[in-house]
C-alpha cells in the first residue's frame, strides 16, 4: 500500500488521542474521539479491512458519539478546576 499515507493516518490518530486527553470541555473531547474513530476507520480501510472500517465508522463514531453527546448534554460541560 501507500506507506506514507498510512503513516500520516497513524500520526493523526496519535494527535487526536493526545488532544482528547488534554481538552477540558467534554463535548469537545467527544468530538475529538469521534474524529479519532473516523481516522481509525480510514486507516483500516487503507489496510484492506473494509468491513471492519465500516463497523468502526458506524458504531465507533456514529452511535457512540451521539450517545455520549446526549449523555454529556445533561451534565455540567466543564471540569470544576
Amino acid at each position: 500500500m501507500i506507506w506514507w499515507l498510512e503513516l500520516g493516518f497513524f500520526g493523526l490518530l496519535i494527535l487526536a488521542a493526545v488532544v482528547a486527553l488534554t481538552v477540558r470541555d467534554m463535548i469537545a473531547a467527544v468530538a475529538t474521539l469521534t474524529a479519532y474513530s473516523f481516522l481509525a476507520a480510514g486507516l483500516l480501510a487503507l489496510m484492506g479491512a473494509v468491513d471492519v472500517a465500516l463497523t468502526e465508522a458506524a458504531l465507533g463514531a456514529g452511535i457512540t458519539g451521539v450517545l455520549l453527546v446526549g449523555a454529556f448534554s445533561r451534565l455540567d460541560r466543564r471540569t470544576p478546576d
